[in-house]
């Protein structure tokens, strides 16, 4: 009867800073800022630390994950634990504060399907000097260009389009209309496209046949 009457609970118990590590370090953690003697600390603090460590034994070694430990042991002890630190010691106020926000391409480009990396290659071609090496990027870029708009149309696309979108994305720095050259096909993006999506399914169908196969009782 007195067993169960000094049943715990985790919701009765404190909140585990790092749960990850699990209660009973975090009672190590907190046994550890209960000693008096600052050389038997600093032992303990070791000897938790190599615990840690042993957690991932490829990287315990690494000096910047031996660094990321000590920051997550004196996080676990609330800043509160006076030992030797080998790497300097994050200050609480450093860890609360809030990161800078993202900076999103503000942009809103007029042909939104082809994404805004097809602007940043138009770019880089512009800037490059004319030659066969400029050449070969601004077909890879057009083809590209044929593929995007594929997947938002679904259809088929004449090359007259996409030069002339092009022609504008580059301010009319590039204009590939002249050149008498062919893209690739567009029922060839678009069979490259089934293929890929049968593919999937059928590997998708397989595990799925492995998995109830694997679940099977075997007598």
């Amino acid at each position: 009867m007195n067993l169960v009457e000094n049943l715990e609970y985790n919701t009765e118990r404190p909140q585990l800073i790092i749960p990850e590590y699990g209660r009973h370090f975090q009672k190590m953690v907190d046994h550890a800022v209960s000693i008096e003697d600052k050389e038997e600390r600093n032992k303990v603090a070791q000897a938790i630390i190599s615990v840690m460590g042993n957690l991932q034994p490829h990287l315990r070694d690494v000096p910047d994950f031996q660094h990321k430990l000590w920051d997550q042991l004196f996080i676990m002890s609330d800043f509160k634990l006076d030992v030797d630190s080998p790497f300097p010691i994050t200050s609480k106020e450093v860890l609360r504060q809030r990161p800078e926000p993202l900076e999103y391409p503000q942009n809103h480009p007029k042909y939104r399907f082809y994404g805004n990396n097809i602007k940043r290659m138009v770019d880089v071609a512009v800037s490059w000097e004319k030659g066969d090496l400029r050449d070969g990027l601004e077909y890879a870029i057009a083809n590209h260009m044929k593929k995007c708009y594929l997947n938002w149309n679904k259809d088929t696309v004449d090359d007259a389009a996409i030069f002339a979108h092009l022609k504008e994305l580059s301010n009319g720095e590039i204009d590939l209309a002249p050149s008498g050259e062919s893209l690739t096909e567009s029922n060839q993006f678009l069979k490259n496209r089934v293929q890929k999506s049968n593919r999937s399914y059928n590997n998708s169908k397989k595990n799925s046949r492995n998995n109830n196969n694997r679940n099977k009782k075997r007598y």
